[in-house]
C-alpha cells in the first residue's frame, strides 16, 4: 500500500516508516499539518490510507484532525486512521460526523502491539470502522441515555466490538460464543435503537454513531 503519515515526534514517524516499509508498503512522512494538506490538496494522486495525529504544530491542538476533516472533504474516499495520545471524546465524535467508511480512530499506545496496529491500518484501508477499545470503554461507561441504556451487558460488550470494526465472526470469537448468539444480539441491539431496514454494514455503523453521538462528553482528558 501507499501510505502517508503525518507525525511531528521523529521518533515515532522513522519507527513507523521502519515498520510500514519492513511490512512491503511505500511510506511518505510529514511533520506537519500544513505540509500534508499542501501535499494532498486537490488533484493530488491520493494514498491508499493516511494516518495522521490529532495534534500538529503550530498550536498542538487539533491541527491534524483538522488536516484530515478537510481532505476527506476533498477526497471522500480517502481512508484515514487518526493517532492520539489520549481518549479525547470530542474529536472522535467530529471526526465520525460524516461518512465513517474508511475511518479509525485509535490511541498511540495500540501502535506498541504490532500486530493489532497493522489490523487496524488494514481494516481501514479496506474501507472498515476502527475506533480504539479504550475509548469504546470509557463511551460504554458513560452512556445513559438515548435507547443505549435499555441494552444488556452483552448487548453493550457486542455493541463495543461492532465500534472496534469487528465482523460478527469475529465478535464470537471474542466473546467464545456461537455465531448465531451473535447474529441474535446484533439484531436486537439495532432494534433498541430504532434503526430503519437497510444493508447490515449500514445499519451497523449507524449503531456506533448512535452510540457517539449520544454520549456525554465534557473534552476533557481522563
Amino acid at each position: 500500500m501507499r501510505i502517508v503519515i503525518a507525525e511531528d515526534s521523529v521518533l515515532l514517524l522513522d519507527g513507523l516508516t521502519r515498520l510500514l516499509t519492513a511490512e512491503g508498503h511505500e511510506v511518505t512522512g510529514y511533520k506537519t499539518a500544513d505540509e500534508l494538506v499542501a501535499a494532498l490538496g486537490p488533484g493530488a494522486d491520493v494514498p491508499d490510507v493516511l494516518v495522521t495525529d490529532v495534534r500538529m504544530p503550530p498550536t498542538h491542538t487539533d491541527e491534524g484532525l483538522r488536516a484530515a476533516v478537510h481532505l476527506r472533504s476533498l477526497h471522500p474516499r480517502l481512508p484515514v486512521l487518526v493517532l492520539s495520545q489520549y481518549v479525547e471524546q470530542r474529536y472522535a465524535q467530529e471526526l465520525f460526523a460524516g461518512d465513517v467508511r474508511g475511518l479509525g480512530y485509535v490511541l498511540k499506545d495500540r501502535v506498541a502491539d504490532v500486530d493489532e496496529f497493522l489490523d487496524a491500518l488494514t481494516r481501514v484501508a479496506s474501507r472498515g470502522t476502527v475506533i480504539d477499545p479504550e475509548v469504546v470503554a470509557q463511551i460504554l461507561a458513560r452512556t445513559r441515555r438515548s435507547g443505549l441504556e435499555t441494552l444488556t451487558p452483552r448487548e453493550r460488550d457486542v455493541l463495543g466490538l461492532m465500534a472496534e470494526g469487528r465482523s460478527n465472526t469475529a465478535i464470537a470469537d471474542r466473546l467464545v460464543v456461537g455465531l448465531p448468539a451473535v447474529e441474535k444480539h446484533v439484531t436486537s441491539i439495532l432494534t433498541k435503537l430504532g434503526l430503519p431496514p437497510d444493508s447490515d454494514d449500514h445499519r451497523r455503523v449507524l449503531a456506533v454513531l448512535r452510540w457517539l453521538e449520544h454520549t456525554p462528553s465534557n473534552g476533557e482528558r481522563p
